[in-house]
């Protein structure tokens, strides 16, 4: 579950008396919107998505105001208006209008699951307000936090003194910006991003402010309802694929799915937050959904779900991709066993289907788990390569993504060639 800007964003701030920008909805009538302005000079207007849509900037649906006429003909221009990232088309569901926070300097800062390391990182850069992947190395830090530990003051203190900014900034910076561990860790965050947050001058002090939030909670801790968030802000059109897929979730184990390109080409079997959060930033347009199959799913279910995505997408599809970390107690056996009969039984009763297996995992049971599918692929006469639990699992996903992209150029000639021989 995601969600994007302050106007549920302020709710997760205020648990942790995050200072953020004073925000009224687009049901403000003419004089609180004039009051806005008389406070603040200028106003920043932005359409309100229901789950996380981010780049609204660079599309064009941000504006800033600095009287009543604009700011009333922004709010109609935005109030239902449609986003397209990637292949994906969101339509707005009404307007923030936020105050414009007059700022020395903008801070990018997140913190989130790494699948390198298996273990919180925060990243933080003085040079924020944009994409935190158009930065150079060394104008942004990237430090892993300790589980047991947390987030500490001089660990924001040394990571902003190596990335230059300066000094007079720090100390406000250090008094807030470890709360949002607080948040991370105790009410079921996987994922918590703040761009930009902007230092602003009060007085003889500097104070920052969070500007915008993205946010990821995990729908199986119930640590999210702490929060009091209504349910509503996380509905979104639910697709058949998407229907058929959480009628599941009554079995143990985790069922999430977020269709984001039916014309994409890799099957995404993702296991844990970590996996979704890296699968699906990485594979971009080539993901067919988004997943997240971890929990420890039983056979019953693993197969059902696969049968599912078979049915949907293997026509279509170059690449199937199981994803995830080293699992601490969902047996992979179980798991892949489920998926690659459901595999087996779909191409006993709709014949062979191409496609090109790639596997990243590690847990109970790997081994065993992994000659089951080696088994049936070599049955089959299917493609496959298989990492280890050693191999980083973004490097995995981009090997991924380099087969795609063959598989779709060459590739399937060549197998389709070579398996005809072989007949």
């Amino acid at each position: 579950m995601q969600l994007s800007g302050l106007k549920y964003g302020s709710k997760l701030l205020n648990l942790v008396e995050f200072p953020y920008a004073e925000i009224i909805t687009g049901g403000a009538n003419k004089e609180e919107i004039q009051q806005m302005l008389d406070k603040y000079g200028k106003l920043v207007v932005k359409p309100f998505f229901y789950g996380g849509v981010g780049k609204k900037g660079k599309a064009g649906l941000v504006k800033v105001v600095d009287n009543l006429i604009d700011a009333l003909e922004a709010k109609r221009q935005l109030y239902f208006a449609k986003h397209k990232h990637g292949s994906t088309v969101t339509q707005a569901n009404g307007v923030t209008m936020e105050a414009y926070v007059k700022a020395e300097l903008e801070v990018y800062f997140s913190i989130t699951a790494s699948t390198v390391h298996r273990k919180p990182i925060f990243t933080i850069t003085p040079y924020g307000g944009v994409d935190i992947e158009s930065l150079p190395a060394d104008k942004k830090k990237i430090v892993e936090i300790d589980p047991f530990i947390g987030l500490k003051s001089f660990d924001i203190t040394n990571a902003l003194t190596d990335t230059g900014c300066p000094q007079k900034y720090i100390s406000a910076l250090v008094k807030h910006i470890p709360k949002l561990w607080d948040l991370y860790e105790n009410y079921g965050l996987t994922t918590i991003e703040i761009n930009p947050i902007r230092v602003m001058k009060a007085g003889n002090q500097y104070i920052p402010v969070a500007c915008d939030l993205k946010a990821s909670l995990d729908q199986d801790n119930p640590a999210w309802k702490r929060i009091g968030l209504p349910a509503t802000i996380f509905e979104t059109d639910v697709s058949p694929f998407e229907s058929e897929i959480n009628k599941l979730r009554t079995y143990q184990g985790q069922s999430d799915v977020l269709e984001l390109n039916p014309k994409g080409t890799i099957i995404p079997f993702m296991f844990g937050g970590g996996a979704n959060s890296a699968a699906t930033e990485t594979l971009g347009s080539s993901a067919i959904f988004s997943s997240d199959f971890g929990g420890n799913p039983p056979y019953e279910k693993m197969y059902d779900i696969s049968k599912i995505v078979f049915n949907h997408w293997l026509d279509t599809a170059n690449v199937l991709l199981l994803i995830g970390g080293k699992a601490n107690n969902t047996d992979i056996y179980v798991t892949f066993k489920g998926v690659f009969d459901a595999l087996r039984d779909h191409m006993a009763k709709n014949g062979n289907r191409p496609i090109y297996t790639i596997i990243g995992r590690g847990g109970p049971n790997l081994v065993k788990g992994m000659f089951y599918a080696k088994d049936i692929l070599d049955t089959l006469k299917l493609p496959y390569k298989i990492f280890g639990f050693d191999t980083s699992m973004i490097r995995t996903i981009e090997y991924a993504k380099k087969i795609d992209e063959w598989w779709g150029n060459s590739g399937k000639q060549e197998y389709l060639k070579q398996y005809d021989k072989s007949k």
